[in-house]
């Protein structure tokens, strides 16, 4: 369903739209990719296995099947990614996500752009129970971010330019992409990653999503 609230032009203060990251900008799949792995350590090694291969690869390859091999690769069984999958509704959002979602809907148009599979890709989006305008997927862009087309085809969906769009991080390597684009991006910064080398900055970097609401309030001057 399509966001139907128009951006209040007197205000002048938001951007048109702001575009999110999903899986680590607004839903704690962490905690999930733990349970289905055993353990927060092999969780982690078996996430950070995953992050290579997917920003490594370019362009699309089954977001299930990276899934499948880099759990091999770390020495899971082959029951983790089904766990995975089975629990896949079970995703949480990170606190203050769905507030933020809640308080720019009548202000912003509202998107994912998210590494994964169209089917799973929209099951998640439909956790933050919010009526997105857009939901991209690596699957329908034919590219894994940060790659920036998956970030073009977002926008181009929501009729927006760059530079009247924000985009929320959960990644160090989103910042390749919205670099690229021309998106300026807040980090959510939830579990501490390091940036990773050569990445350019994000314009507020944070372990929570407690600044993005007064950052996107002052996104634009009045008059623009």
């Amino acid at each position: 369903m399509q966001n139907t609230s128009t951006p209040i032009a007197a205000a002048g203060r938001y951007p048109r739209a702001v575009l999110f990251d999903l899986l680590t900008a607004l839903l704690d799949s962490w905690t999930v990719w733990n349970a289905a792995a055993g353990s927060e350590q092999m969780g982690r090694a078996w996430r950070a296995e995953y992050l290579r291969l997917t920003y490594g690869c370019g362009a699309y390859v089954p977001y299930e099947d990276l899934v499948r091999q880099a759990a091999a690769t770390v020495g899971l069984p082959a029951s983790a990614p089904q766990s995975l999958d089975d629990h896949w509704e079970e995703l949480p959002a990170w606190s203050g996500a769905t507030e933020l979602l809640r308080a720019l809907a009548p202000h912003c148009k509202l998107a994912v752009v998210t590494n994964c599979s169209r089917r799973l890709g929209q099951r998640a989006a439909d956790r933050l129970g919010i009526d997105w305008d857009v939901v991209v997927t690596s699957e329908e862009a034919g590219f894994y971010k940060p790659d920036p087309r998956p970030y073009r085809l977002a926008l181009e969906r929501l009729d927006v330019q760059p530079a009247e769009a924000a985009f929320v991080a959960g990644s160090g390597y989103d910042m390749f992409g919205t670099a690229s684009v021309g998106l300026r991006t807040y980090w959510h910064n939830r579990v501490g990653l390091a940036r990773p080398e050569g990445a350019p900055l994000a314009e507020v970097e944070s372990p929570t999503l407690d600044g993005a609401l007064p950052w996107l309030r002052g996104f634009r001057p009045a008059a623009f």
